[in-house]
């Protein structure tokens, strides 16, 4: 079976509500995925990362002779079918941990309804950045990627060191753009500055008209976007169509080349976007070797892309608390598993976790889309 073919068996499963049972022997791991909606480009990317390094996992005899098996199900990136289908894997005995959820909102709502606690299983590599899953300190979620914090203070220390003091945050109006929102805020704070103008969209929408004119009229001398794809592509294409010159960035959770297809090179080109992995397309590390060689394997029509590499590491780290745990591994002992890592080498890259610490990294390095549409360093 091919790997889409298999994805979309588990989205139609997802959908009828109806999950094939596990084998005895299978490691089951959760993971619920926007493949539909605004952010399904991002969700398939997403479940490629994970899918690529389980199959090696699974074609060199699994983990203590285990094979892992991903059940993967479609949120559309609603916030209350993240935490439906969330109850409905945590359900199932067989599932000893979750794996790569997406959405600030998405997340949090699962800490704020107690289901990761309640279900007593552990969330490894989220793709959000989050504070609030960071801070106050939550034992349930092990972070990867580091937080928007971390990325806006980064871009505002870009922005600033280039002499733009008159900023402006263009933000998703829910919890993830928020977040990215007050790291922006603060990162000014720090250098005596005010952020010149804020203007939000509705999430899951590209509703951007307002949050151009809003933005255009403030004469901002750089743009720093806490947006998906759609809707910051809109941003981008209108803002530039409209006259506006200001030097754009955006946080991590873009994909560059959805970007450029959907806003087109002219507008694209020189956009800035923070990355929180080492730069994927250049295989100089061990981790991104066997990234790239592992995607040219078991799914050799995709291309190199920063969302699947960031979910290869987080299974990675996956995998290594699987085995941690030892035969017939259990929720609790994966949990302590990943609690008691420590500084673990993914190839080049290292992630550190304890009783006391979640977030495994905070990398951050800005990035620009040539003039070619490639993502450059």
């Amino acid at each position: 079976m091919t790997f889409w073919k298999s994805l979309g068996t588990c989205v139609l499963a997802s959908l009828a509500l109806v999950m094939p049972a596990a084998k005895a022997q299978d490691i089951v791991v959760g993971q619920v995925a926007p493949l539909s909606g605004v952010l399904a480009s991002t969700g398939a990317q997403m479940v490629l990362g994970g899918r690529i390094y389980f199959d090696h996992i699974n074609s060199k005899g699994g983990i203590h002779g285990a094979k892992i098996r991903q059940v993967v199900m479609d949120d559309a990136y609603k916030v209350d079918e993240t935490v439906r289908l969330t109850q409905e894997l945590l359900a199932r005995p067989e599932v000893v941990a979750l794996y790569g959820f997406a959405g600030t909102a998405n997340v949090g709502k699962l800490l704020a309804d107690g289901v990761l606690e309640q279900g007593g299983a552990a969330l490894v590599a989220p793709y959000t950045g989050g504070e609030p899953l960071r801070s106050p300190f939550n034992p349930w979620i092990y972070h990867v990627r580091a937080g928007y914090a971390d990325e806006a203070e980064h871009m505002v220390q870009q922005v600033t060191t280039l002499g733009m003091n008159r900023v402006a945050v263009m933000y998703q109006d829910d919890g993830f753009g928020k977040a990215g929102l007050v790291g922006v805020e603060a990162a000014l704070a720090k250098r005596g500055l005010k952020l010149t103008v804020a203007a939000g969209y509705e999430r899951n929408t590209d509703k951007v008209d307002d949050a151009v004119k809003k933005i255009k009229a403030s004469d901002a001398q750089a743009i720093i976007m806490i947006s998906i794809n759609k809707p910051t592509a809109a941003f981008i294409k209108r803002y530039r169509e409209s006259g506006g010159g200001a030097q754009l960035y955006n946080i991590s959770v873009v994909d560059p080349a959805e970007l450029v297809k959907l806003a087109g090179l002219k507008n694209a080109h020189g956009l800035g976007i923070s990355q929180v992995v080492p730069y994927p397309y250049m295989p100089n590390l061990p981790v991104i070797r066997e990234y790239q060689a592992l995607l040219a394997k078991h799914a050799p029509n995709e291309l190199v892309n920063y969302t699947s590499f960031e979910q290869f590491l987080g299974a990675k780290v996956l995998v290594e608390a699987l085995r941690r745990a030892g035969p017939k591994p259990t929720r609790a002992k994966v949990a302590k598993a990943l609690e008691t890592l420590g500084a673990y080498d993914l190839g080049g890259v290292t992630v550190n976790y304890s009783p006391d610490n979640r977030v495994g990294s905070r990398y951050v390095e800005v990035t620009v889309i040539g003039s070619t549409g490639k993502l450059l360093k």
